[in-house]
């Protein structure tokens, strides 16, 4: 599905597409989508992120690989929106792989990290996006992102999920 529909979305709504919660729910709003495209969501970094108490105390800073989920984050609503469902609790979203990430800049308490994400393409299940996350216009992070969805079959089989667009 694409649409050129723009329009935010606050926690609530930002809730019904991504399993994670606090403290691992990294996505604060959404910007403005363009299903089938793009999205722009932002986090909202604040010294209260349990992280820092050990990321450095000294000098706190928001750990890469947090910054890299939460661009990972951006990326599951906006498949889910191009698929046009909301994950269940079978639903699972996995890297396949990230590629050419490059940190450009730390992100500190107060900062606020704007996602670009882009979907490049979608093949046999495999969803690729370019993903940019800066702080006042400056790249802080970027890189490649591949994942893949999947259901949780608790028997332990690696099933599609159902309603995976794009295949």
């Amino acid at each position: 599905m694409t649409t050129t529909e723009k329009r935010a979305m606050g926690i609530n709504e930002i809730k019904q597409y991504l399993p994670h919660r606090y403290p691992l729910l990294l996505v604060d709003r959404v910007l403005d989508v363009e299903v089938g495209k793009r999205i722009t969501a932002i986090k909202n970094v604040t010294v209260n992120e349990e992280f820092f108490n050990g990321h450095f105390p000294h000098k706190p800073v928001m750990p890469g690989v947090l910054m890299i989920e939460a661009m990972a984050q951006t990326a599951a609503i906006l498949s889910f929106m191009t698929m046009d469902v909301k994950p269940d609790e079978n639903s699972v979203v996995y890297f396949v792989g990230i590629d050419n990430a490059r940190f450009k800049r730390p992100v500190e308490p107060g900062d606020q990290l704007v996602m670009d994400v882009e979907i490049l393409r979608i093949s046999r299940g495999i969803w690729k996006y370019k993903a940019t996350a800066s702080v006042d216009g400056k790249v802080a992070v970027e890189g490649e992102l591949m994942c893949t969805i999947r259901a949780n079959d608790s028997a332990g089989a690696d099933a599609k999920a159902p309603a995976a667009a794009g295949q």
